[in-house]
C-alpha cells in the first residue's frame, strides 16, 4: 500500500484553552504540529482536488483554536473529527498541541498532548 502524508509542523496560535478562568481570559501561545496520512491514489494527482489541501487545513485548525476547550485532550480529539470529516480520504491523524508557556509555579518547559487516530 502507497501512502501520501501532509505535515504542517511549528504553526503558532493564540488561544483561550485551559482549565483555569486566568488561562481563559489571558490566553496564550500553542504551537500545533500535525501530520495527516492517507492512500495515494493509483494515479499521480495533478489537482488540489484530489489530495488534502494543507490551506484549507490550516483555516479549520485557526477556527478551532478560536473555540476555547478546558483540556488540550479534548481539543486534540476534536480537530482529529472535524478534519476527518471535512477530508473523508484520511486514514490516520496525529496531532500534537503545545502550551508553550504553561501556567505552572516553577515550571520551565512546555506541556503537549498528542494523539493518534487511525479510521
Amino acid at each position: 500500500m502507497e501512502i501520501i502524508i501532509i505535515e504542517l509542523t511549528g504553526l503558532r496560535f493564540f488561544g483561550r484553552h485551559g482549565l483555569y478562568k486566568e488561562e481563559q481570559k489571558i490566553g496564550g501561545e500553542f504551537e500545533i504540529n500535525l501530520c495527516i496520512s492517507y492512500a495515494a491514489p493509483q494515479t499521480v494527482i495533478h489537482s488540489i482536488d484530489q489530495t488534502i489541501n494543507y490551506a484549507t487545513v490550516h483555516t479549520l485548525l485557526k477556527k478551532e483554536m478560536g473555540t476555547p476547550t478546558a483540556l488540550l485532550e479534548t481539543f486534540v480529539m476534536q480537530v482529529s473529527d472535524v478534519l476527518k470529516e471535512h477530508f473523508p480520504i484520511i486514514q490516520k491523524i496525529e496531532v500534537a498541541v503545545k502550551k508553550v508557556h504553561p501556567p505552572m509555579v516553577q515550571f520551565t518547559g512546555n506541556v503537549t498532548v498528542r494523539y493518534i487516530k487511525e479510521f
